[in-house]
This record gives structure tokens, C-alpha cells and sequence, in this order.
């Protein structure tokens, strides 16, 4: 096989075929390179959900939803003008993908699928002259040289890397590259599990509820509160509101939530619905205040003597957790190449021309879309990047 090329491309989830993309556009003959027999299998894994792409949120808020340890200032604001929200369904409808907006604000192919959009697209980088190169997992890295574990090598003028996290490993998004890192002496933060659930000791009266979703719910975590759902699970909870959470849990000594399971009702307000109540005060307020089963098997935990106590917990219903759930189970990950090692043009500080894209950088987001944006966006921001190094 030809084992040099203008560009290598290392990782072939949505980071890794978007910067083949741009590159081989911009008329760079461009090799993909990936550890697993085919490209694309977390972003077909994100599909079973129905394939989220982004989010149609207004751009101001939409970059504060990025996170990560010494962040640049505004990097996302510029990262995310460079393929913005509107580019990515422009993108799509390109391919011939229809996508929609849900009133939930998120974005997703009409079809709900991911293949038709993957097939789509790696037919479009086939004709841009991308080459793939499958089986191949890169085990080591120099300037211009790559070795892989089947004992192949290859050279090039520029590399992008674009290995993905820790999380879904049997999709290829294993961690494996942190020891290569290592190796070249380049900072990285531990991978951990982000966008997850987190256990804690359910009482047999709380699992009786398992399965059932919490909706319309204020969750706290320390000074962040996130709106949204959560689901009781055998081990703990699930759900939007507590990814949103992730990163303040992780920061706390002892992670614990506090849930409002009334928000739309103050504590005052509460009491007055139970004013004639002398009894059976769990019982009158699953009535009186609508409380769906899990909301009354968590507040089943404890006896109830007087209305004005059972609304203070409705309100603020503190629940310790011990830990995440396993990375591998995670939707994303945290952690990752510090910034302090990359430019602003993605490209490795100790390593001039090559360039690192998507969710190996330290950046966090939660579910919704910002995900898969975020890494659309850093694999258009190195591709350019790379396309002016090598000009």
C-alpha cells in the first residue's frame, strides 16, 4: 500500500471524517487511518437515540455549554463560528439529509437515523479521493511518522489526530492513545466519565419505581442547578439533569443532589394544599401535589408527622451519590490533551504539524447536541489548519 501522504488522518469517528473532509476538499490528498474494520461506529451508536445533531439554540448560550480545565478564553466562540449550527444542517441537507428541529431545541435527521447520513458521507469522501485504510491502530507517533500495531508504517507532511475519548470502547473510543501521549511527554487529564449516571443506595421502597422517569425537575450540585429529567435506576440515577451536572459532582468532596420536584410551586404554596391535612401526609401530598410514583417512593424513605416538612423536602430533597458509573457506560468523557499544549489551531505545541480534533481534547459539553457540534468544529478548525501549516 502507498505509505506516504500529504495528510494522515488517525480516527475515523465524526472529528476524524470531518477533517478528511474539509482537507480533501481544499485539494490535499488525504489518508484515514483507522484501529477498527470501519469508520463511523460511535456515531452510529449515537443514532439508536436518533442520531442528535446539534442544537438551535441561540449562539451566545450555545458556547457556554463547553467546559474544561484552563480553557482558552472564547476558543469555543471562535471554534464554533468556524462550523456553526446552521453549517452542519447545511452540511446534511448537502448529503441529502432533511434535518428538524424538535421542540426540545435539539436538531435531528429527519429519518432518525444515522447509516443513511454515514453512508452518504463516506461516499462523498471516497470521490474527494479520501483513502481509508482500516485495521490500523496507531501505537506510536513522531514528527511525520506513524507505526501501527499490525506493523505497518506511513509517513506525512501533517497529521490530525482524532482518537475520541474513553467512553463506548468497542467502538474504538478506548483511551488506547493517553500512553502514546505519555510517551512524547505530552499533558493529558485522566479520562473520566462524563454525561453518565451515578449511583447510590436505593431502600427496597424506592426501587419499586425503577424504570419510571422524574419530569420537570430543578436538580443542584453545589452553585449549578440544570433543569430537566431524571430516571431511577437499580443503581442510582440517570437522566439529562444530572449529565448536565457532571462536571460540579466530580468537583464535590461528597457528591450529592438536591432536587425540587415542585419547582413551579413555592413552599408556602405547598403547605396551603395541605391546610386540612391532619394524616397520611405522604399519601395526601402524592394527591394534593401530583407527585408521580418515583417522586413518592424517594419521599418514601422517610415518616412524615406535619405538611411544612414534607414541602421542604419536595423542595429540597438531598440525595448523597457515591460515585459515576463506569467510563466505558458514559455517553462522553472528560479529560483529555490539555489546551495548554495546543494552539489555537489545534496543532501539538511540542509537535509542529500535527494537529489533535474532537473529544481527546479536554472539553466536556452535555447531551443535546453540543457534542457532536463540538466535534464537527474541531475537526473543521484543524483541517484548515493543517491546509495553511502545509501551504
Amino acid at each position: 500500500m502507498p505509505t506516504h501522504s500529504q495528510l494522515a488522518v488517525v480516527g475515523g469517528g465524526p472529528a476524524g471524517l470531518r477533517a478528511a473532509e474539509v482537507a480533501a476538499a481544499a485539494g490535499l490528498q488525504v489518508t484515514l487511518y483507522d484501529g477498527k474494520p470501519s469508520v463511523g461506529r460511535k456515531f452510529l451508536v449515537a443514532g439508536k437515540g436518533g442520531l442528535n445533531l446539534t442544537h438551535g439554540e441561540s449562539l451566545d448560550r450555545f458556547v457556554t455549554r463547553y467546559s474544561g480545565p484552563d480553557q482558552p478564553a472564547e476558543i469555543w466562540e471562535k471554534l464554533i463560528a468556524g462550523f456553526d449550527p446552521a453549517a452542519l444542517r447545511a452540511w446534511a441537507a448537502d448529503l441529502g439529509v432533511e434535518t428538524f428541529q424538535a421542540t426540545s431545541g435539539r436538531v435531528y435527521p429527519r429519518a432518525l437515523k444515522a447509516a443513511p447520513l454515514l453512508r452518504r458521507w463516506i461516499e462523498r469522501l471516497r470521490g474527494l479521493g479520501v483513502r481509508f485504510e482500516m485495521n490500523h491502530r496507531l501505537v506510536s507517533l513522531a514528527t511525520g511518522k506513524l507505526g501501527f500495531e499490525n506493523g505497518h508504517t506511513a509517513t506525512a507532511d501533517a497529521v490530525i489526530l482524532a482518537f475520541g475519548g474513553g467512553s463506548w470502547a468497542k467502538t474504538g473510543s478506548d483511551g488506547g492513545w493517553t500512553s502514546i501521549f505519555e510517551n512524547l511527554g505530552i499533558a493529558h487529564h485522566p479520562l473520566a466519565p462524563a454525561n453518565c449516571g451515578w449511583e447510590t443506595e436505593w431502600p427496597s421502597e424506592v426501587l419499586a419505581a425503577e424504570g419510571k422517569p422524574l419530569k420537570n425537575l430543578h436538580v443542584r450540585a453545589g452553585e449549578m442547578t440544570a433543569i430537566g429529567e431524571l430516571m431511577v435506576t437499580r443503581y442510582g440515577l440517570e437522566g439529562g439533569a444530572i449529565y448536565q451536572l457532571g462536571a460540579a459532582l466530580r468537583g464535590m468532596p461528597e457528591p450529592a443532589i438536591a432536587i425540587d420536584f415542585k419547582p413551579t410551586f413555592t413552599h408556602e404554596q405547598l403547605v396551603a394544599k395541605m391546610q386540612s391535612v391532619r394524616r397520611d401526609f405522604l399519601s395526601e401530598a402524592r394527591t394534593r401535589w401530583k407527585l408521580s410514583e418515583p417522586a413518592h417512593a424517594i419521599l418514601a424513605r422517610k415518616t412524615w408527622s406535619d405538611a411544612d416538612s414534607i414541602a421542604r423536602e419536595v423542595k429540597n430533597c438531598l440525595i448523597p451519590l457515591a460515585r459515576p458509573r463506569p467510563l466505558d457506560e458514559a455517553i462522553s468523557s472528560a479529560g483529555g490533551v490539555c489546551w495548554s499544549e495546543i494552539d489555537e489551531a489545534l496543532m501539538l505545541k511540542k509537535l509542529p504539524g500535527i494537529f489533535v480534533a474532537g473529544e481527546m481534547i479536554d472539553w466536556e459539553a452535555p447531551t443535546g447536541g453540543y457534542l457532536m457540534q463540538g466535534c464537527f468544529a474541531t475537526g473543521t478548525r484543524a483541517a484548515n489548519s493543517a491546509v495553511a501549516w502545509l501551504e
